[in-house]
């Protein structure tokens, strides 16, 4: 591999000449291409003689889209051409491309039809707006993916999301070489694929969430369509043996019986002749194996339906030759050598805060390797919803959805990373020159970009964080006292004496901040150790050019989609005794919506993350504003909430919650 990489660089700088030199200034790909150049000559786009021998009504739809017309007179061409290889590509050529823009002319050059939609995607992207014409910035583009998988999961067994909703998560990420939806489509709460076979499996009175919802056979069979027309890969998926509560409430027999096995495969004809895709999933996970042949006859049966099989890892302990390709979820997931993985081990939305764990994810290699191979096939990000939400919406917004996509498409196409979430973890660099930190600065420049001209109709939280600075003390002992009151209450230094010991402050930069990540210390986050029992203090001043009144997102436990936990009491912040003052005025939180007192997965999320809830309206002076964080914390683990997340999120909004207040400073030494 080392070997072929040498190669194809020593090609490309002698013959291409393609150094990546893409910048802010440059473009606003996204993923950035493996190699860009730009020359200057755009193409305007007006009549066009369009030559291809593949996606001609693709063509035809984005050039007039565009602005444009056909004419096979017209001087002015596209013309994409299919070669049996692309010299300088060493891996995942079927989905590669070299793309060159010239004045006169956009060529492209690929293997497949995948690779053509695949330019056509970053053809896209280097539109321009000018007075009267769409133009295209001149550039030649050598580019392929890192890894062949690049995708999510939504689990509609537990909620349920419309047809019309998956379709277009799949239409807008396609747009980012995101390659494969994973459909987990039964759960303990309900099997949402229809059976004409065995009506009864739908059936209201067998679901104990979203009561007669799911997906027909045919709504099933348009997905798979509609994602071969975006060049997306639907995986289904039917976890067997475990989580299948529903199919026992329906049938009174567990899966792994001999009655069970006999339904499950007329179920398997069924669901095999429905999906015309080369994958089916059968979970295998978080289950006790009471039939040693359930799993392998499993297996035979759904290959004998010419389909491979993928299972999650752990969950069935297979040998070489009886998986297809394993899914890792567990930290304790090990890719096996001849058998392709799928890295979803730190991948869990339903985990994420809105803003610390992107910092985690755009950084992070998949699997901790910086390219793809034969064992290692790429990543998905999975979103599960074992608390009820009650809305698709929310389901998006909380899980931060749609920024946390963007990160791994690029990470995934681009390849790289600099950890495993093992080293900087949540947390930004705070020397604004190091290459990490600018990388991150650049990505979310980027995205923020296509927030604004692509995503304005979808549910996408995220504002600029990257300019938020802090100081953060270190922290003091509470003695499990978390209302106790420790110097930076009263006067805010750079270093404190408490009690005999000196206690300093450190920079941060951020809208979220893990002193302590949720997952402990698998995750590094600001505190190498972080103990129970201690009370930390944040603090920053924020420059306003003028008096205004603007919003505020803050919180100090972004509530995970997979706990019952519950809210916090009425007047308080969260479990924690957290406060915030804002210029000595204390900040006091909303009034929860959720009020109840016994935790349960079926009561649903309220208003508890802040990007879920009406505004917070606040009042910032002409001038600097002091902004003071108390975050205490007693035990990891409460009897109200199991994952303690020892963390704050702090930042000013627009009104609306669209845009980070423009002008604002973030400076704890109030330096403009």
């Amino acid at each position: 591999m080392k070997y072929n990489h040498i190669i194809y660089t020593i090609f490309l700088w002698s013959v291409f000449c393609l150094v990546s030199t893409a910048t802010v200034a440059d473009n606003l790909l996204l993923p950035k291409p493996q190699y860009f150049f730009s020359h200057g000559s755009d193409f305007t786009l007006n009549k066009i003689n369009l030559i291809t021998p593949v996606l001609q009504k693709e063509w035809v739809d984005f050039i007039r889209e565009h602005g444009g017309d056909i004419d096979s007179n017209a001087s002015s061409v596209i013309e994409v051409v299919l070669l049996s290889s692309l010299k300088g590509v060493s891996v995942n050529q079927e989905e590669a491309y070299h793309l060159k823009v010239s004045k006169r002319k956009i060529k492209i050059e690929a293997i497949t039809e995948r690779g053509v939609y695949w330019a056509m995607q970053t053809l896209a992207q280097l539109a321009k707006n000018s007075e009267t014409k769409i133009r295209f910035d001149g550039c030649e583009i050598l580019d392929w993916p890192a890894f062949r998988i690049r995708g999510f999961m939504q689990d509609v067994g537990r909620s349920y999301l419309s047809l019309e909703e998956l379709k277009g998560e799949i239409a807008i990420l396609s747009k980012f070489k995101i390659n494969v939806f994973h459909w987990h489509l039964t759960e303990n709460q309900a099997w949402r694929l229809q059976s004409k076979i065995f009506p009864m499996l739908n059936d209201s009175t067998n679901m104990t969430r979203f009561p007669g919802k799911y997906y027909t056979l045919e709504e099933a069979r348009e997905l798979v369509a509609f994602c071969k027309a975006h060049q997306v890969l639907l995986i289904p998926e039917i976890d067997m043996p475990g989580h299948s509560a529903a199919f026992v409430r329906t049938f009174r027999h567990d899966m792994q019986t001999p009655e069970g096995m006999k339904i499950l495969k007329l179920l398997l004809d069924e669901i095999c002749d429905t999906f015309d895709v080369p994958y089916m999933h059968i979970g295998t996970d978080e289950v006790g194996f009471t039939n040693p042949e359930f799993v392998p006859e499993m297996v035979a049966y759904v290959r004998s339906k010419g389909k491979k099989v993928i299972s999650w890892n752990p969950g069935w302990k297979y040998n070489l030759g009886e998986i297809d390709m394993t899914q890792l979820w567990s930290y304790r997931g090990k890719a096996q050598e001849g058998i392709p993985a799928i890295d979803s081990r730190f991948h869990y939305l339903n985990h994420f805060d809105t803003f610390g764990d992107i910092i985690a994810l755009y950084n992070s290699r998949i699997y901790n390797e910086g390219i793809g191979s034969d064992d290692l096939a790429g990543v998905i990000l999975g979103v599960w919803n074992d608390r009820l939400l009650n809305s698709e919406q929310n389901i998006i917004l909380e899980n931060n959805f749609y920024p946390n996509m963007l990160a791994i498409a690029e990470r995934a196409w681009k390849g790289g990373g600099t950890e495993y979430f093992d080293e900087q973890g949540t947390i930004l660099p705070t020397d604004e020159n190091s290459e990490i930190f600018r990388d991150f600065v650049d990505f979310e420049y980027r995205m923020l970009w296509y927030k604004e001209h692509l995503f304005n109709n979808y549910p996408f939280a995220y504002v600029r964080q990257t300019n938020v600075k802090w100081n953060i003390t270190d922290a003091f002992p509470n003695g499990g006292d978390l209302t106790k009151v420790f110097p930076p209450e009263n006067v805010l230094n750079d270093s404190y004496i408490y009690q005999g010991k000196q206690y300093k402050v450190r920079p941060a930069i951020g809208a979220g901040i893990y002193l302590r990540h949720v997952w402990g210390n698998i995750v590094p986050a600001f505190y190498k150790d972080p103990q129970e029992n201690h009370t930390a203090y944040a603090y920053t001043y924020v420059y306003s050019p003028q008096k205004q009144d603007v919003g505020l997102w803050a919180e100090f436990q972004n509530y995970g989609r997979s706990e019952s936990d519950l809210p916090p009491l009425p007047g308080k912040w969260d479990y924690k005794e957290s406060r915030i003052w804002l210029n000595d005025q204390e900040i006091l939180p909303p009034v929860w919506t959720a009020t109840h007192r016994e935790r349960s997965q079926e009561i649903a999320l309220g208003n508890e993350n802040c990007i879920a809830r009406a505004l917070l309206k606040v009042h910032l002076n002409k001038g600097w504003n002091k902004v003071l964080l108390k975050l205490p914390v007693g035990k990891f683990t409460t009897n109200e909430v199991r994952l303690v997340k020892w963390m704050f999120t702090t930042i000013f909004v627009t009104l609306d919650g669209e845009k980070a207040v423009e002008g604002l400073v973030y400076s704890p030494e109030k330096r403009l």
